[in-house]
């Protein structure tokens, strides 16, 4: 390792969650910026036992330097991930489906928490660790109390998940604290983009190209700061790389809100679809509204510079690619 990249040396570099949806466009970038990249992926049954199936880094399996399949939260995870001796970690492993944590909390918690404890430990005992960037969310804030959400807004989750979320940024904070580690952690307002499955964005995309009505969940009118992923990769990147977000926690979103009535809308239009858009019961613990406030993150250099109708036309593109041939 050391190899100069436009001023930039190449690391090693552990990237936890790494064949989900962000991780997976974020090995991407390292990969092309000269990095040494180990991913980290979810052990199943299968994956890690009788075989090494990857969903999103198929095509660029050759050029890891090693996939480490593993349960982040587990008891050997810490000593297998410090096998790969990291300079860089990336952690976005998560359970980061709200509804789960309505019927599996404890799973959820295990999980989001449990796993950040691991990634902490490995920090502890990596001399070499020049950057740990833990991953946290803007449902940490819940409901935005003034027009956009800075860092300093209050801490109000509504949902297990969000909770999790903001108990594993409050120990990475405090293992800064404590322990003087190199942690910067990332607050991501709702990204989207290719390969997102389970999010708003993906399910109207998805029923909107099938013709199938989109369901708007209560009145409609809750609101969400939406980020392209190649944006939010950039954030990333830069929380490795800036020295000035050691022991920060940073927004990073795009200012702009929608409401999901109005999101239906736009879609079903940019896929030229007849699908209609239905209403359904209200949902246990929705945020009525998430605006990002960005300013820490503009001071630092980065800038969402992809709006929310390119992000779309995109992301219905790679969805339309998706589709079976008929």
């Amino acid at each position: 390792m050391g190899r100069p990249l436009g001023g930039v040396t190449a690391r090693r570099v552990l990237v936890t969650g790494a064949d989900g949806f962000i991780g997976s466009h974020l090995v991407e970038r390292l990969l092309a910026d000269g990095h040494e990249v180990t991913a980290v992926v979810r052990a199943t049954s299968v994956v890690g036992t009788t075989e090494l199936r990857l969903r999103n880094l198929g095509a660029v399996r050759d050029r890891l330097a090693g996939v480490i399949a593993v349960d982040v939260a587990g008891s050997d995870a810490c000593a297998r991930m410090a096998e790969s001796s990291p300079q860089w970690v990336f952690h976005l492993a998560a359970e980061a489906w709200v509804e789960r944590s309505f019927t599996q909390p404890a799973e959820v918690l295990r999980t989001n928490l449990g796993g950040t404890m691991n990634v902490l430990a490995l920090a502890r005992q990596s001399p070499g660790l020049e950057r740990l960037v833990v991953t946290s969310s803007s449902e940490i804030y819940g409901t935005a109390q003034a027009e956009r959400i800075a860092e300093h807004h209050p801490l109000a989750p509504t949902s297990p998940y969000a909770a999790s979320k903001l108990a594993a940024d409050r120990m990475a904070f405090a293992f800064v604290q404590t322990y003087g580690l190199p942690i910067a952690i990332v607050r991501p307002f709702n990204c989207y983009g290719p390969r997102h499955t389970y999010d708003v964005i993906p399910k109207f995309i998805d029923r909107a190209l099938r013709g199938l009505p989109l369901v708007v969940f209560g009145d409609g009118q809750q609101s969400r700061d939406f980020t392209y992923v190649d944006d939010m990769v950039e954030a990333f990147v830069l929380a490795a790389e800036h020295p000035d977000v050691v022991g920060q926690a940073i927004n990073f979103g795009s200012g702009v809100s929608i409401t999901v009535a109005a999101l239906a809308a736009q879609i079903t239009a940019l896929c030229g679809s007849p699908a209609a858009v239905e209403r359904g019961p209200a949902r246990a613990a929705e945020v009525a509204r998430l605006c990002c406030d960005a300013s820490a993150a503009h001071a630092l250099g980065w800038r969402a510079q992809i709006g929310l109708d390119e992000g779309l036309q995109r992301n219905i593109a790679w969805a339309r690619e998706q589709r079976p041939a008929r």
